[in-house]
């Protein structure tokens, strides 16, 4: 299938609608993002790249970054990092401290803040530096340095009082082993790395090539490790919009609310939109439209 005239009809297409959505104003770095950016990206499991649009363009990928803070928990931590962190769909907003209290303490996947922040405390533990070995992995990944927006950090660490909030509650249930200013410095710096849609749909081609490498071959994660990380993204990567995700596209997701969303198509290819505009859960509004128009085109799903 020839993938990239695809991917510039959708581009041609959204054009007049570029703006669309709200930017997240609530972390100032973000507040001042150009809304009228769109890019679309894929690389296939064989490494052919197709873009359009702003492609090339880094932008703060948020929580995009769970999905590689996971798997390389899951490298590092295996089956024991499910103690504390379960695999359930939220069905509640992302940062919810209610749902917590209800669970003692024990986010429901790792996806949600409190999921990632318990994945993050998991990371300090099994590295010495977890900073520099998450940075090295993505950039590995993709292929080409990327680096923290210490801009983007700050700002998350200036504003985040809901994730201090729900940090220092997970301690509080004896959950969180380290210490919490450690823990959310390495959750608000994973959430400012810039990557463009080029280097996300590289960085995530591991997820359709069974767990391997997408650059040397080597192993990322296991098969299985890769299947579980597909199924979290389809049932749980895109807050409480999964189902309505499942539904329009039928593809495993991430998202983050700078407005890039990656989607996977196992055994065939890596995918990665951003848009700045969200909608009301949080997602890219022009981001996941673009996806729906592909999955339509392609006829590729997972159903």
């Amino acid at each position: 299938m020839e993938f990239q005239p695809i991917i510039d009809d959708i581009a041609a297409v959204l054009a007049a609608e570029r703006g669309a959505g709200r930017v997240a104003s609530y972390i100032p770095a973000l507040a001042r993002v150009d809304p009228a950016q769109f890019g679309i990206a894929l690389c296939t499991g064989d490494g052919r790249v197709c873009a359009a649009g702003d492609a090339d363009v880094p932008f703060s990928i948020q929580s995009i970054s769970k999905l590689f803070s996971l798997a390389l928990a899951m490298r590092h931590v295996g089956d024991a990092l499910w103690q504390r962190i379960g695999r359930e769909p939220s069905g509640n907003p992302f940062n919810s401290l209610v749902q917590l209290e209800w669970e003692q303490g024990v986010p429901r996947n790792p996806f949600i803040n409190a999921g990632a922040i318990a994945v993050a405390d998991r990371l300090v533990s099994a590295c010495p530096d977890a900073r520099a070995t998450l940075l090295a992995m993505v950039g590995s990944l993709c292929g080409e340095a990327v680096a923290f927006d210490e801009e983007v950090a700050a700002s998350e660490a200036a504003t985040g009082f809901r994730n201090i909030a729900l940090a220092n509650f997970m301690r509080s249930f004896g959950k969180i082993d380290n210490d919490v200013d450690t823990v959310l410095d390495l959750y608000f710096h994973q959430c400012s790395v810039a990557m463009s849609c080029v280097q996300l749909a590289r960085a995530t081609a591991f997820l359709c090539r069974d767990g391997a490498h997408p650059l040397d071959g080597s192993t990322v994660v296991t098969e299985r490790q890769a299947r579980r990380l597909n199924a979290l993204m389809l049932t749980c990567g895109t807050y409480d919009a999964a189902g309505e995700f499942a539904f329009r596209i039928g593809l495993p997701c991430k998202s983050g609310v700078g407005g890039g969303i990656v989607a996977v198509v196992p055994d065939r290819l890596s995918l990665c939109v951003w848009s700045p505009g969200l909608d009301q859960t949080g997602n890219s509004l022009l981001g996941m439209r673009a996806l729906e128009m592909f999955a339509a085109r392609t006829g590729l799903s997972v159903f």
